[in-house]
């Protein structure tokens, strides 16, 4: 699949920030049809099980490569609809919850766009107000990929509006849908479902709103509530915000499916199809250091483990490939200036 890029859009094309949502749901749809998508994935630097794990994030090259691949399997003109009918706010995650939380539509709106990467979403998407008492929310490819792009428009459009539709109601009706491709062979499916005036060929991607909508207030507010999801949003983000390469990604997810065997940079370059120098001098070029992202893992996965009362020190230590528990205190002690023993009692 052909990509158009410049320098700015290269350095975004390849970083590793965007959840797997979206290919999850392609991927759930092969299995409903009893089609294999690991042809989908060949070359990726991914796994389709890769996909169900919430820590999991591709680039955008990655995605819209597999997007392709799904579109010309699955072959279904308007895949885009059926796949953003099938959301709903609980498919937004932390993100719907809040939005279902929040004060007025308005503010919901809001939310979205605020936190809209989490959901995985391919499109950078923002609102306009204009003086006609018209809101506009807009959709724009962060880079050019043509081939994809009336398939993304679709997802997100036809997905916003089922999440509107269940915040206020079924009688939520857009005034109108603007759209840069033309019509479509099963534009009528767009009039099916939309409810409003479709106009194609036009120079940005947007749906119009009556501003009125905006004031709309939900009877499900809580300002407790609201603000305890807000944060957890906030935390997400942060999270998502941190650029990581696709190497990087990858050699990070395979440490974490491998941490209890331990694997040295050698055994994770030959997997890769790469050189060990080759791999350690990428990951160089990344600002990577192997050693601190393995210890970093390791770390990470220590804590969690250190909750379970039922495992010992010496089993908390093998889990992450330590043979000797005298070793995996002295390292557990480097890593966070605590012994494994402190650490659980600081968590009791």
């Amino acid at each position: 699949m052909r990509v158009t890029t410049d320098p700015v859009s290269e350095t975004r094309l390849a970083a590793a920030v965007i959840p797997t949502n979206m290919l999850c749901h392609l991927v759930q749809l092969a299995r409903e049809q009893g089609m294999d998508s690991a042809p989908w994935f060949k070359g990726m630097r991914l796994d389709p099980q890769e996909i169900d794990d919430p820590a999991t994030r591709v680039s955008y090259r990655q995605a819209s490569e597999i997007v392709a691949r799904a579109l010309a399997a699955l072959a279904q003109p308007d895949l885009g609809l059926q796949v953003g009918c099938r959301q709903n706010v609980g498919n937004f995650g932390l993100l719907g919850l809040a939005m279902k939380t929040a004060p007025t539509f308005g503010e919901a709106v809001l939310l979205g766009m605020t936190y809209q990467r989490t959901t995985g979403a391919m499109l950078d998407i923002d609102t306009e107000t204009s003086t006609d008492g018209e809101v506009a929310m807009t959709a724009r490819a962060p880079v050019a990929v043509p081939a994809i792009l009336p398939f993304l428009c679709e997802e997100m459009f036809a997905s916003s509006l089922m999440v509107a539709r269940e915040l206020i109601g079924p009688q939520f009706r857009p005034l109108r849908l603007e759209l840069t491709y033309p019509a479509p062979a099963y534009a009528d499916k767009y009039t099916e479902l939309f409810q409003c005036e479709l106009q194609f060929d036009r120079p940005r991607n947007l749906m119009v709103i009556d501003s009125q909508w905006m004031a709309l207030e939900f009877p499900t507010y809580n300002a407790v509530n609201a603000r305890q999801v807000l944060e957890l949003c906030q935390r997400q983000l942060a999270d998502i915000a941190s650029p990581q390469s696709e190497l990087s990604a990858t050699v990070e997810r395979f440490l974490r499916q491998h941490v209890r065997e331990n694997p040295p940079l050698s055994a994770i370059a030959g997997v890769m199809h790469l050189s060990e120098r080759t791999l350690r001098r990428q990951l160089a070029a990344d600002g990577i250091s192997f050693s601190r992202l393995h210890d970093r893992i390791r770390t990470e996965r220590a804590l969690e483990l250190l909750h379970d009362h039922n495992l010992t020190i010496s089993q908390v230590g093998t889990s992450i490939g330590f043979a000797d528990a005298r070793e995996f205190r002295r390292a557990f002690k480097r890593w966070t200036g605590h012994t494994p023993s402190e650490a659980r009692e600081q968590m009791a």
